[in-house]
């Protein structure tokens, strides 16, 4: 048995795992009442509710700010604005809600500014806890993630449009219309409904900012029933209400092709209209305020750094924590880099042949993990290990599987692109001077290193950040960084969460930073080595 179909056997018997304790649970099965209960409509209710807000509010801010960064091709620091809003998408959710805290809570930096702007229309003060502050989470982890798609989108648009617009002398509003819409008006679609979807699974966000009962959505209300009330009927029917709506959604988004974003921004130059001094002042400063949006959540830590007189214990606590993060990070990194290589044999076996049907169930099958989000998983492993397992001990190792489940397909994604390059250009040629795998291997690494090791970074830092499934499987001898920032923050230890924050921003950041600094270093050459010569040298040798 080839060892990629062991690995499209594990990742499929901890799924098949999961919906097993999701389907047979003793006699008690599903609690059916639970859909009479007004109580399940209104937090079904409220998670629809604040999923559409968050993605209606950060595409439509994102469109403008993307259109300046379009039209305003020579503003300072753009690439580095557009790398540093695919960071805000994979950081750590903690590190995010640590900072709004400090920034927007009950003895945040600006809240006394806001009570008085408040003051003058109402007698309300400011509260950052309940859906005003879900909605400004949502809106700051997702809106740049929709800035660089749709930035990415309107690079597509072609010059020749341009240029009739000119000169056929259509207004600003014309060319929104005739020329930018068309282009964004599907991919805006497919976006708005992953944002959707990214949000209706929000859990750390509305377990630390929800405030009370009336904010609960869908995936705190398992997380409540299940380690709280104990009610496992109950956790099972809300998970399957969660799996049907997210992920039902999330199938469709990817038969319509998905959303774009991880790619890279073309180097190549396309001609665009030339804009008033006007526009490009509101441009200029709609980029300005997008970069102080972005940064101060992030610069809202340093005071309460600054300002923290740890305990020994607390230091203690926090440094182990982060060795803790780190090991189960790097090992459920590790796994998935191997699984995803694994699992992308047939998909690049089916490639070569020009067998897409074949591709695109391959690929299907190894990136399956994204239409159940991890909440549900994890409930349905829960309860089918329950009575078998004593996950007090050892639930710390499901941990680190789910973690790895659910970001393979972030690399399977990653890599194939690559992988599929390599393909095209030496598979023929290999094969035609049949070359062993290990001769192989050591043509194609060079070729694959840049992208393996920046793909490494990127899964160790979703991986790093986990709260959701830590919730379920995790235990205080086994705490990791963002649940001590979720227990610092939710007692108003901000001073400790920010420092712990700080720290978990500063190590994703070298993680990032050394993996992408250890690939250009190592890569000398873009080209890889030509198997002719490998051949050569293996023979010699």
């Amino acid at each position: 048995m080839r060892l990629y179909w062991l690995a499209y056997a594990a990742i499929f018997a901890l799924t098949v795992l999961s919906f097993y304790g999701l389907i047979n649970f003793g006699d008690e099965g599903l609690d059916t009442s639970l859909l009479q209960d007004s109580y399940f409509y209104a937090i079904l209710g409220f998670t629809l509710k604040q999923a559409l807000l968050s993605a209606l509010f950060s595409v439509g801010i994102a469109i403008p700010i993307a259109r300046a960064l379009y039209f305003l091709p020579a503003l300072r620091f753009k690439k580095l604005f557009l790398t540093f809003c695919l960071l805000c998408f994979v950081t750590p959710t903690l590190i995010v809600i640590t900072g709004l805290v400090a920034l927007l809570g009950r003895s945040g930096l600006l809240t006394p500014s806001l009570n008085t702007a408040l003051s003058s229309f109402s007698e309300s003060t400011w509260n950052l806890y309940g859906l005003s502050g879900i909605l400004i989470a949502h809106i700051f982890m997702n809106m740049p993630l929709a800035v660089r798609i749709i930035y990415l989108q309107l690079q597509t648009i072609p010059d020749n449009s341009w240029k009739l617009a000119s000169q056929l002398k259509l207004s600003k509003r014309q060319c929104f219309r005739i020329v930018e819409w068309p282009v964004l008006k599907s991919s805006s679609v497919l976006l708005l409904c992953f944002i959707f979807v990214l949000c209706f699974n929000s859990f750390a966000v509305v377990l630390a900012l929800g405030g009370g009962p009336q904010s609960t959505t869908l995936e705190v209300a398992i997380y409540q029933a299940l380690k709280y009330d104990f009610n496992i009927p109950e956790a099972l029917t809300l998970a399957w209400t969660q799996l049907i709506v997210a992920g039902g959604l999330y199938w469709l988004i990817t038969r319509s092709g998905g959303v774009s974003w991880q790619s890279i921004e073309s180097s190549q130059y396309n001609w665009r209209p030339n804009q008033s001094s006007s526009a490009r002042f509101w441009f200029s400063s709609l980029y300005g305020s997008a970069w102080l949006v972005l940064l101060l959540p992030y610069l809202s830590l340093l005071p309460g750094l600054f300002d923290s007189d740890l305990s020994s214990k607390d230091l203690k606590a926090i440094g182990r924590s982060a060795l803790i993060s780190i090991s189960l990070a790097a090992i459920a990194a590790c796994l998935a880099m191997a699984l995803a290589f694994a699992l992308l044999r047939p998909i690049r076996q089916a490639a070569l042949k020009a067998q897409s049907k074949r591709v695109w169930l391959y690929e299907s099958l190894a990136t399956h993990a994204l239409v159940a989000p991890a909440m549900v998983l994890s409930v349905g492993l829960f309860v089918y290990l329950l009575p078998r397992i004593d996950l007090d001990r050892w639930g710390i190792i499901f941990v680190v599987l789910l973690n790895t489940a659910l970001v393979i397909p972030f690399a399977v994604q990653k890599l194939k692109p690559r992988l599929l390059q390599f393909d095209q250009q030496y598979d023929r040629l290999a094969r035609s001077l049949k070359l062993t795998q290990q001769t192989r291997w050591k043509i194609e690494w060079p070729f694959i290193k840049e992208i393996y090791l920046a793909t490494m970074g990127l899964v160790l830092v979703l991986a790093m950040g986990d709260v959701a499934i830590f919730s379920i499987f995790g235990s205080t001898d086994w705490t990791t960084l963002p649940w001590l920032i979720y227990g610092y923050a939710s007692s108003y230890r901000i001073a400790e969460a920010s420092a712990a924050s700080f720290l978990l921003l500063t190590l994703c950041a070298l993680f990032l930073f050394f993996l992408e600094k250890l690939s250009s270093r190592s890569t000398v050459s873009k080209q890889p080595i030509e198997p002719s010569q490998a051949y050569k040298g293996e023979t010699h040798a």
